[in-house]
């Protein structure tokens, strides 16, 4: 008996010892890590190890870029974005948040790359040889990664790759559902690659549990919910990036009729030849009153003024906000204004919801949102915007009758109808008056039941129906039946006969696209009845000219039948996944059409296209005594190209399934694929069988 207790004590004691106060990383099958640890600093540098697994080659060309070092390292094709990110002087502005950040925040991102050079040390293998000239990796890389993102990426939202980006998200109030619990559907739609990759964890700090995504290369998590409550984004339709077209007059430029001097800095990009020898591109480079001159000719210049320039603490308010347990704590945390835009939805355990049109928003003299959504004419000091509007100054919205908020990167005056946000209390400038059909749909999906439970909400979210074809379909094909056209009669009977739906065995949908394209979906002159701010939610409707409709109707049937042999193409055959090795069919459509299911293309070939942004990270979630969450992200949790998790959950896209969250230890038991612990400055994994 005493040799038994003997026994029992000391497996007791080993139990106890064997990793006191462990800092361990559970990896569960899905390729996310489940992040344990007692204090930030162990926990951000198992965050920053974790990442580098997962994403540690894209991480590295991703920070390598943003430091406007691109060409140095891979070559010519990067001296636009050198070039770019130099005459913003990213490098230096990244180094002085590095020098003022917030104490916190310096900790945490210090950790954070901390844990990524241990991982880069104790893995050098999986690292491309091209990528390790990057190496180590610094603070200032993640202050860089986080301008690169906020103020490049701004600054270059006119290109192509910027349309790709926008999100849905919806937040149901304890009365509107009918467990009694309050929902939250999160949901950005962002390319499928490079800056935009999102990287799923959880990150348990002692009793603190927070669970969801963030972009590669930044610390902590961006989206997501913990015990009380969650929150999203999406990208809101602000101005706070201007461009300034300056008169140019004797070496220096016009403002209100007097001549002012450039600053000027020396500055060189440096340019890998192919024989690896390097050619230093030296750069003069301009700043005005605006800001920093991007563009320079004989007689006018363009200098950019950004609002993410002030956003130097803005990783930290994002930690806070995920460690938020009610509202006030969460909405005191809103009110540091550092993150420089993005509308936030939110949801609670109490069953509270709330949106806000969040950002950075210059304080502006005058003039409306279409005055300032263009290039600004330089020349007068009345342009020139100091100060941001206060927190108190931002349209928002807690707890509205109906129930119900949604956004899809509409203005904030149609987060919920009846209208409760109106626009006549703010000013002119904050946003403009519209809304798409994707808005619409979302807003008719909400209201269309009185109790919303968790699966019905799951149903919207991957919801395919064309919001379009509702609008004209019928009135498109009425205007065939006096055509004497067989193509068109055959059209007629395809479109007769659609469910109006972009799943992957949809048949009628790929030729109603590919008229729509045509029919130019986004131009309201197209239609009989535009939209109507009035009627917000059924304009617009009808066809201004019905018989071009039908002309174009019968061209993009001649397109489908020369390119696919048959009007009954389905969906899936056109609109593919593809990557890592991966071929399945998808669903989905570009939101321009009305869908909720955002899925954009990139082309692949004549007969098939390849989803390339669109519905990145979903999670749909119900804060009821327990949180249940389901998620997906779509192209898998890591980039590398020999990881099993690199495209392994396109499969569930491809089936319209969400996987769950396994947010509470109980629920990982059993999804465990293996576990590493922190010993010293390293992780090892851990044998033991889960």
């Amino acid at each position: 008996m005493k040799r038994t207790l003997f026994l029992f004590l000391l497996l007791g004691l080993i139990k106890q010892t064997a990793y006191p106060q462990t800092t361990k990383i559970d990896w569960d099958i899905w390729g996310v890590p489940h992040i344990t640890a007692s204090n930030e600093k162990d926990l951000f540098f198992a965050q920053g190890w974790a990442e580098m697994q997962a994403h540690a080659n894209l991480v590295l060309q991703l920070y390598g870029t943003s430091r406007g070092k691109g060409s140095a390292y891979w070559g010519q094709k990067f001296e636009s974005s050198d070039m770019l990110i130099h005459n913003l002087n990213l490098p230096n502005i990244a180094s002085s948040f590095t020098k003022t950040q917030n104490p916190q925040l310096k900790r945490i991102i210090r950790s954070f790359t901390d844990g990524m050079n241990a991982y880069a040390k104790a893995h050098p293998d999986v690292i491309e040889k091209d990528n390790k000239q990057v190496l180590p990796i610094t603070p200032d890389d993640v202050n860089l990664q986080y301008l690169y993102f906020f103020v490049t990426g701004a600054e270059l939202k006119t290109a192509a790759s910027w349309q790709d980006i926008g999100s849905n998200a919806m937040a149901i109030a304890a009365k509107r559902s009918a467990s009694g619990n309050a929902m939250l559907v999160e949901n950005p739609h962002l390319p499928w690659n490079g800056w935009y990759t999102f990287f799923e964890s959880e990150l348990i700090l002692n009793s603190n549990t927070v669970y969801g995504v963030n972009i590669v290369g930044l610390p902590g998590i961006g989206m997501g919910f913990n015990k009380n409550l969650g929150w999203t984004h999406t990208s809101n339709n602000l101005t706070n990036t201007d461009n300034f077209e300056l008169t140019l007059k004797d070496g220096g430029y016009l403002l209100d009729g007097k001549k002012l001097d450039f600053k000027t800095r020396l500055d060189t990009v440096w340019i890998k030849q192919q024989n690896g020898s390097m050619l230093a591109k030296p750069l003069k480079c301009y700043s005005s009153i605006y800001g920093p001159v991007i563009k320079m000719s004989s007689k006018k210049a363009l200098a950019v003024k950004a609002a993410g320039v002030n956003g130097i603490n803005g990783l930290l308010e994002w930690w806070k906000m995920a460690n938020s347990n009610n509202f006030t704590r969460f909405e005191a945390t809103l009110k540091m204004q550092q993150i420089p835009y993005y509308n936030v939805l939110y949801a609670d355990k109490q069953g509270n919801i709330f949106y806000l049109f969040n950002g950075l928003i210059p304080k502006r003299n005058y003039g409306t949102y279409d005055d300032w959504n263009q290039t600004i004419d330089g020349s007068y000091s009345k342009n020139i915007w100091q100060e941001y509007l206060k927190y108190d100054e931002l349209p928002k919205l807690k707890n509205p009758v109906s129930g119900w908020l949604q956004n899809t990167n509409d203005p904030p005056w149609t987060a919920t109808l009846p209208v409760e946000i109106d626009k006549h209390n703010y000013p002119a400038y904050i946003a403009p008056d519209e809304m798409s059909l994707r808005s619409q749909q979302s807003v008719n999906m909400l209201m269309a039941d009185s109790k919303i439970t968790f699966d019905h909400l799951i149903d919207d979210k991957q919801s395919t129906h064309v919001l379009l074809a509702d609008r004209m379909l019928d009135d498109l094909l009425s205007g065939i039946d006096g055509s004497s056209s067989p193509l068109l009669q055959e059209a007629k009977q395809v479109l007769s006969k659609w469910d109006r739906k972009a799943d992957n065995n949809s048949k009628g949908m790929l030729l109603f696209y590919v008229w729509a394209i045509s029919f130019g979906v986004g131009n309201d002159y197209n239609y009989a009845i535009r939209w109507n701010a009035d009627l917000p939610n059924t304009t617009p409707r009808g066809f201004r000219d019905k018989n071009h409709a039908v002309q174009q109707l019968e061209q993009a049937a001649k397109y489908v039948k020369d390119h696919f042999g048959n009007l009954s193409t389905t969906w899936g055959t056109y609109s593919r996944l593809q990557r890592n090795g991966i071929d399945l069919p998808a669903n989905g459509a570009p939101g321009v059409l009305g869908i909720f299911r955002v899925a954009d293309f990139e082309p692949s070939n004549g007969k098939t296209a390849t989803v390339a942004a669109g519905d990145s990270w979903v999670a749909v979630i119900e804060f009821g005594k327990k949180v249940r969450a389901k998620v997906l992200l779509s192209y898998g949790n890591s980039s590398e190209k020999q990881s099993k998790h690199n495209g392994d959950q396109l499969k569930l896209f491809s089936e319209k399934k969400l996987r769950d969250a396994w947010f509470y230890p109980q629920d990982l038991k059993g999804h465990i694929d293996f576990t590493e612990i922190k010993k010293d400055e390293t992780f090892i994994n851990d044998k033991f069988k889960h």
